[in-house]
Formats: structure tokens, C-alpha cells, sequence
């Protein structure tokens, strides 16, 4: 099996520190045992309460939101920012249904997928492929209802929780064909070159060495150039993949994009702009979903004063 190992429990994780996170995951199973219309109902309300409640990621929010849309106004950009602060609630309660939903209940979540005949044509020539997103709210949801026509694996970041980390990797492994740590490049490429499908997510400031200052939403933003590297070194396609959330509990539209042509070219740098211009477009059909609490600015080019 590639990528990291299925983690065995051990007796550590009983201990009395690790109990909140263990109410905090018997917390989300109950969530999880919801179903759909209600546990929409209840990400809504959960909304409603995180748009009034005062907190710094508001502020980071509205930041990064005048930043990406300075032809709004004022008052356009404030109705974002809590239609975004909105969302968070049903974001909260997609993780749930995501990690630890039953099969049976993923099976009820209404989904609709386009553009899976680029993924088929791909596979038809023994070619890896980057499904290359964005960090929307409800990604992890997304994640397993396409892997329930095709077999993705994923990079991931381990969590700062041990409970978690086990919890969340278990459930991710019973629907990824792997899971892969952002730092194994290796076991990644080889994956993609023996024609496997990952999924993958290169939007956030990692504050990492191997990044570049290009734009996004025309703001010098410092992004991991890893999309080239994978495709050069594995010679894998890069597909864009899109999901959005419907109204009501309407379930969701999950896009598989043409391959991105001529993809990887000579500049890294250029390679990694037209990586971020593919996720400007997938934000501009749902910019309320998309995880403005993030501080995607945080690390600034020589010269430039921070943002946050």
C-alpha cells in the first residue's frame, strides 16, 4: 500500500489528556449520524451563530476579501464576508458527514459530477493525474463523493491532535486509495506514475522554501510551486477540479476540467500563475465557499507591509 500506513491504535491515546478530543470526536459521529437535510439545517443555524460571534478570523476574512474584490463596495463587501462566516457553519458539519458519514449515508447526499471522460481519456493513456483544487468549504465532503467513482488519493498535513490524526486518517484511508504527507514527494511521484489519481490543493500560504510570489485576484500571493514539480517528475496531467454546494439541500456539483495544455512549460513561476488562475475562476462561481479565514497573504514579497 502506498503512501502513509493505516495507524494502529495504541493505549496512549486513552490517556486523560486526550479525552476533550475524544468528546470532540463522539461530538462529530453524532453530527455525522444526521441526515442530510437535517445535518443542512443544522450547518445553517451553526452559521448563523459563527457570523455573530466576534472573532479574528472576521477581520481576516474581510481582509483578504477587499484585497481579491476591490471593485466591490463597501456594503458588497461586507455582505460577502458574512455570507462566508455563514458558510463556516456548513463547512463544520461537512467535515463530519466527510470523516466518519457511513457509506450509507454518503450514498443519500445528492451529486452530480461533470468532465469525468478527461479522467477516462487520461487513464486510457496509462497517465497519472493531478485533480488540482481549491480549499472550498466543503473539500473533504467533495473528496469522498467522487471517490465513489473513482479511486483518489490525497496529500494531507498531519493535525496537531494525536486523537485526531488517528480518527481523521483511518476515515480517510477506508475511502483514498492512499494518502500521501505533504512532505512525501517520492512515494507521490511514484504514485503518479504508475497511473494513480491525486487530489490536490496548492492555495494556502505554507510559508514554505519552494514557493513563488505570483498573483491571485492580482495580489502577489506565495504559492507553492509543487503542481510543476509533480506533473514534471511524474509526467502526470494536471486536471482542474471544482465543487460547489447547491441551495437548500440541493447536494453538490463536482466539474473535472480539461487538462491544463502544454502543462508543465519551462517557468515554474508561470506554471504556478496559471494554477492560481484556474482556482480565481472555480472562486468566482461560488466566493462565499471559498476559505477566506485563511491568511493567504500572510507571507509578503521584499518591501511590502503585512496585511494581517
Amino acid at each position: 500500500m502506498p503512501g502513509t500506513p493505516r495507524p494502529d491504535f495504541h493505549r496512549s491515546l486513552l490517556a486523560p489528556r486526550h479525552w476533550p478530543a475524544w468528546l470532540g470526536v463522539g461530538a462529530i459521529r453524532l453530527v455525522a449520524l444526521l441526515p442530510f437535510p437535517a445535518l443542512m439545517w443544522l450547518g445553517r443555524a451553526l452559521g448563523a451563530l459563527v457570523q455573530r460571534l466576534p472573532s479574528a478570523r472576521r477581520a481576516v476574512a474581510a481582509t483578504n476579501i477587499a484585497l481579491c474584490f476591490p471593485r466591490l463596495d463597501a456594503k458588497a463587501q461586507a455582505a460577502l464576508v458574512d455570507a462566508h462566516l455563514r458558510d463556516i457553519g456548513l463547512m463544520l458539519v461537512e467535515f463530519a458527514l466527510g470523516w466518519l458519514g457511513s457509506e450509507r449515508a454518503i450514498a443519500r447526499v445528492p451529486v452530480r459530477i461533470e468532465g469525468l471522460e478527461h479522467l477516462e481519456a487520461a487513464r486510457a493513456q496509462g497517465r497519472g493525474v493531478l485533480l488540482v483544487g481549491g480549499h472550498f468549504s466543503h473539500l473533504e465532503l467533495c473528496a469522498r463523493l467522487v471517490s465513489r467513482r473513482i479511486r483518489i488519493a490525497g496529500m494531507y498535513r498531519r493535525m496537531d491532535s494525536t486523537v485526531f490524526e488517528w480518527v481523521v486518517l483511518r476515515a480517510r484511508l477506508g475511502y483514498a486509495d492512499a494518502m500521501f504527507d505533504k512532505d512525501d514527494i517520492r512515494g507521490t511521484v511514484k504514485y503518479l506514475r504508475a497511473g494513480g489519481t491525486l487530489w490536490y490543493a496548492p492555495d494556502q500560504d505554507m510559508r514554505s522554501k519552494d514557493n513563488v510570489f505570483v498573483p491571485f485576484f492580482g495580489v502577489p500571493a506565495a504559492t507553492i510551486t509543487a503542481t510543476h514539480h509533480l506533473a514534471r517528475l511524474s509526467g502526470a496531467l494536471v486536471i482542474p477540479f471544482f465543487h460547489r454546494r447547491l441551495p437548500g439541500s440541493g447536494g453538490y456539483v463536482l466539474r473535472l476540467g480539461a487538462p491544463l495544455d502544454g502543462f508543465p512549460g519551462a517557468s515554474t513561476a508561470d506554471d504556478t500563475a496559471r494554477v492560481n488562475a484556474c482556482i480565481e475562476r472555480m472562486v468566482g462561481e461560488a466566493p462565499e465557499q471559498y476559505l477566506w479565514v485563511h491568511k493567504r497573504f500572510k507571507t509578503r514579497p521584499p518591501g511590502l507591509p503585512p496585511v494581517y
